[in-house]
């Protein structure tokens, strides 16, 4: 195999794991039934937990601990500093800025231990933050969230979707259930954009956030306890 094939065939592979299953190395949740629909309801809990609090970094924190995902269960964000994009017409509009405003970008993974809960695509207004919030968003993978905690900021959610459902469209009818295998959602089960605000209401960073199914990758709850 010549050299040019084999970095072929590591591509490919590299690929291939990057859009595996986020439980392609985790637990594995029945596909039955009651197993399809406790699945669907912790992502409904994590969806309005999300949507009732401003931080989504805060929010992870406390869904990481409480399912144990991780030990600390803190969120540390991995920064893809390679990657830029400058912001939509559409975006500038919601951050309240001219063609001229500088407007940064930032690409990272919300990972708490060795899972990522998170993917997020932030532009935000560096004008809008403190000269040391700027810096630490420039010099280190703190989340984003955590950096700006201090401007007490405001969360406007402008979409927010469930990307993947256990359970098939008409359920509630009667629709036919899938084959009762182990789940295996996509990577991305929630979808989220949102804009972030100063308390005067001043627009400073417009986001997008995909939410993996990582945040599902602990053991099904276990109700032989229960049984008769």
């Amino acid at each position: 195999m010549t050299r040019l094939t084999q970095m072929r065939a590591g591509a490919v592979l590299a690929l291939a794991l990057f859009a595996a299953p986020a439980f392609a190395d985790g637990p594995a949740w029945r596909g039955d039934y009651v197993g399809r629909l406790e699945a669907l309801a912790l992502l409904q809990q994590l969806n309005a937990d999300l949507l009732s609090h401003d931080s989504a970094t805060l929010t992870l924190d406390r869904w990481c601990a409480s399912h144990r995902l991780a030990a600390p269960a803190k969120m540390v964000a991995e920064l893809d500093r390679a990657e830029a994009k400058p912001p939509t017409d559409e975006q500038r509009s919601l951050l309240q800025v001219g063609p001229d405003e500088p407007v940064a970008y930032r690409h990272v993974r919300l990972r708490c231990g060795e899972r990522i809960l998170s993917e997020a695509e932030n532009w935000y207004v560096p004008s809008r933050l403190t000269p040391e919030m700027n810096a630490a968003l420039a010099a280190s993978d703190v989340a984003f969230g955590r950096a700006v905690q201090a401007l007490g900021f405001r969360r406007r959610t402008l979409s927010a979707k469930l990307a993947w459902s256990p359970l098939p469209d008409g359920w509630e009818m009667g629709a036919a259930m899938p084959a009762e295998e182990p789940l295996r959602p996509p990577r991305t089960v929630i979808e989220h954009r949102a804009v972030l605000t100063l308390p005067n209401g001043v627009p400073f960073s417009a986001l997008i956030e995909n939410y993996t199914a990582e945040v599902l990758a602990f053991p099904e709850p276990d109700r032989s306890n229960g049984a008769q």
